[in-house]
């Protein structure tokens, strides 16, 4: 733990002599412009040929106006007819779902050739931006007079809602979100037209989709056609609907031309899209937290948990697929994790906080004002921090418990729905409560078993069961410790039995004698649900704390940031908050390590060299060889290469959530979509650097060849204007 009260005394004097007040810019800030910041971008000086007018344009019709939020990616309209691109791992889970082994379009793919054909994406929505407006003064003039750390939290949620549901109520069309810009300093409300009948329209075989599989992940040199495309549809009248053979593809304002000529080496390209969170604005015991608990425990915890769902799914098509949208989720977290470890360790990130942290602290100091106003800040900080190092381990099990084990979900929404009637008075009213919500407790449950393997859960409750009983101090678990197991292995049994012997473990046997009706839903009861109650109080309690924490987190970070835009004289750029960003740079490749160089663009040549290999992830169609072979390029190879294009490399800003999103070139033009960072740019979300933060994208050279060549899906190119 970082003690931050010595150190500061300590480097008092050294730092006032040396010029204490030059912040390091060792770790930039900024890369992820918000639409209101563009005008500090600099995209003229750095190659931008269109007006950033015809970006955005408050009022009038802009790029920004073809971008879509699909789910937690981001995509691109690509013709009148709502066609978007984005990732084939963002469409990930709706393949999975329209997918049965006599119809396995994950391993496939799809190929609609005319409406009729398109399938009902379940689960993806889309988002479109309508509008923003600074409401920091106003959320931050409700909890002026309020010290209470969880009273300042709860207003703040509050009136964020407030404020939406405010919007909504001027205009019916739009969803608003409160989104928070600077942690207790800045808020801005975002209004979204939401379309909820999406369709899967072309979706590229597995081996394409994925080629590298998570032996590439995040890996450059990389050969992977991570694209699809959708649809978006409304109803005859324009407005958004859920799915209806009815409904009719969506107009958008705007959508992205293809440019099939792509680009060149250091040429100047820029993204638009909806990137998740960065945290390059916490001090330096974040980095710690995230060094020492966060990251190992999730990336171990997915590690085991992946194992024993391959482990399932090894012989059983059905459970494989069941299962494939979690694996894929835990692999793809767990790289990054222990990627950002990597990061952390090899930038010696938290020392570099430190010392930033310790300059802003004399800075504080040397002027009376500030003084007055921040003097215990850099402190209460550490107060914080270490009340949070105090309960890590009890915090992250916490918050893993539900979702690694299906059936204590399922025991949640059982005991919350019997406790809801249970609160009734009289026989009638809690029977009419009942029929009124459990069509819609049936669904929430149902979403649980999609994911559900009774093998998968025994063995993580176990796990999870063991690794509590052996927590110490304030980090016990208490319902663990009362229970008095014997033996860690006591504790892993008993939650196996609890799962084996519930007639939660079957979905066909919940709904015949659980949920059949009214009175079989009281008269139930087993281990399982005596535990998750149990679990359930205790967490309720650890909450409490927990908002409480996040409450004087809240004031502590508005007031840190508010610090160091004085001490260096400027304004931040946001951290990414999954609001609509800009980011720009070149085309470029880069040196990982000593005596290397990595290029910014890969073939074809390179993607069959890896199917050499004889490994199971570098499979690829055999049409690829052949048309290769044949120099059957067509109109998309790079000259330079002889070869067409697959991957390319850039040194722009992303982050989770750019996912999906169009890359540009200087004239508005689509070239390329963007779907991973490489191994050191994992980092991104804490610092980010020219020298090694590097993203990558599906050329779209590449992505017309595979179309046209491989999947005859030339309908696409026609649509797209090709």
């Amino acid at each position: 733990m970082i003690k931050l009260k010595s150190k500061y005394s300590l480097l008092c004097t050294v730092l006032l002599g040396v010029g204490a007040f030059n912040f390091s810019a060792s770790v930039p800030d900024e890369g992820m412009f918000p639409l209101s910041e563009l005008n500090r971008a600099g995209l003229k000086k750095a190659g931008l040929k269109i007006s950033e007018k015809d970006i955005y344009n408050p009022g009038q019709v802009g790029l920004v106006d073809a971008l879509v939020q699909v789910s937690g990616c981001t995509g691109s309209f690509v013709s009148p007819n709502g066609l978007i691109i984005t990732n084939h791992h963002c469409a990930f889970s709706a393949v999975q779902l329209a997918s049965s082994p006599e119809f396995n379009y994950l391993k496939n793919g799809f190929v609609a050739n005319n409406l009729e054909q398109e399938i009902e994406a379940k689960g993806l929505t889309i988002r479109i931006t309508d509008s923003y407006d600074d409401v920091s003064n106003e959320i931050l003039q409700a909890v002026a007079q309020i010290s209470d750390p969880a009273e300042r939290i709860h207003t703040i949620n509050k009136k964020r809602i407030e404020i939406a549901k405010r919007a909504e109520s001027e205009d019916p069309t739009i969803k608003a979100e409160v989104s928070e810009m600077f942690i207790g300093k800045s808020y801005v409300l975002f209004r979204y037209k939401t379309i909820e009948d999406v369709r899967l329209v072309y979706i590229p075989r597995q081996d394409i989709g994925e080629f590298g599989g998570e032996t590439d992940n995040w890996v450059w040199p990389r050969h992977t056609g991570d694209f699809s495309f959708l649809r978006a549809y409304v109803s005859p009248t324009g407005s958004s609907a859920k799915y209806a053979k009815e409904n009719v593809p969506y107009k958008p304002k705007k959508h992205l031309k293809i440019n099939p000529n792509g680009v060149q080496e250091n040429d100047f390209v820029f993204i638009l899209g909806y990137p998740g969170r960065t945290f390059r604005h916490r001090p330096a015991q974040y980095m710690e937290y995230q060094q020492k608990f966060l990251l190992p425990y999730t990336a171990d915890l997915y590690d085991f948990q992946n194992a024993e769902m391959l482990k399932a799914g090894k012989d059983n098509v059905a459970v494989e697929l069941a299962l494939a949208t979690r694996i894929k989720r835990n692999a793809n977290v767990l790289k990054n994790y222990r990627g950002k470890l990597k990061g952390l360790h090899n930038l010696s990130l938290v020392a570099a906080k430190e010392e930033e942290d310790q300059a802003l602290a004399q800075f504080i100091n040397s002027k009376a004002d500030l003084k007055k106003k921040y003097g215990s800040l850099m402190l209460d900080i550490d107060k914080h921090y270490e009340a949070v190092f105090q309960v890590a381990q009890k915090e992250l099990w916490f918050n893993n418990i539900y979702s690694s084990t299906s059936l204590l979900q399922v025991a949640k929404s059982i005991n919350s729905f019997k406790s809801v009637i249970f609160k009734q008075n009289g026989l009638k009213a809690q029977e009419e409560v009942y029929k009124l919500n459990i069509d819609q407790v049936r669904k929430q449950i149902d979403a649980y078993y999609a994911s559900y393997d009774a093998a998968v859960d025994r063995a993580i409750g176990k796990r999870m069961f063991e690794d509590a009983y052996q927590f110490t101090g304030d980090n016990r678990i208490n319902y663990i410790t009362k229970r008095a197991f014997t033996s860690k292995e006591d504790a892993g049994n008993t939650i196996v039995q609890a799962l084996e012997r519930s007639k939660l473990n079957s979905k066909q046997a919940l709904y015949a004698d659980v949920l059949k009706d009214f009175q079989s839903l009281k008269n139930y009861n087993d281990e399982l649900l005596t535990i998750q109650d149990g679990l359930a109080t205790e967490m309720e309690s650890f909450d409490v704390d927990q908002r409480r924490r996040e409450g004087t987190l809240n004031r502590l970070m508005g007031d840190y940031v508010a610090v160091k835009e004085l001490y260096q004289a400027k304004s931040f750029i946001p951290d990414a908050n999954s609001t609509l960003r800009l980011t720009y740079g070149n085309i470029k490749g880069y040196s990982p390590a000593d005596a290397s160089y990595m290029k910014p663009f890969t073939t074809v040549k390179g993607l069959i060299e890896k199917g050499n290999s004889g490994l199971e992830e570098f499979e690829y169609p055999e049409s690829i060889k052949t048309a290769w072979l044949a120099k059957n390029f067509g109109a998309y190879a790079k000259k330079d290469l002889n070869d067409v294009p697959v991957n390319i490399l850039y040194n722009m800003d992303t982050t989770g959530g750019n996912s999906g999103s169009p890359i540009m070139n200087a004239s508005g033009e689509l070239i390329g979509v963007n779907f991973d960072r490489s191994y050191d740019a994992t980092i991104n979300d804490f610092a980010w650097n020219e020298n090694y933060s590097r993203s990558i994208g599906v050329d779209i050279r590449y992505v017309l060849w595979i179309a046209d060549k491989i999947d005859n899906a030339k309908f696409i190119l026609k649509e797209m204007g090709i």
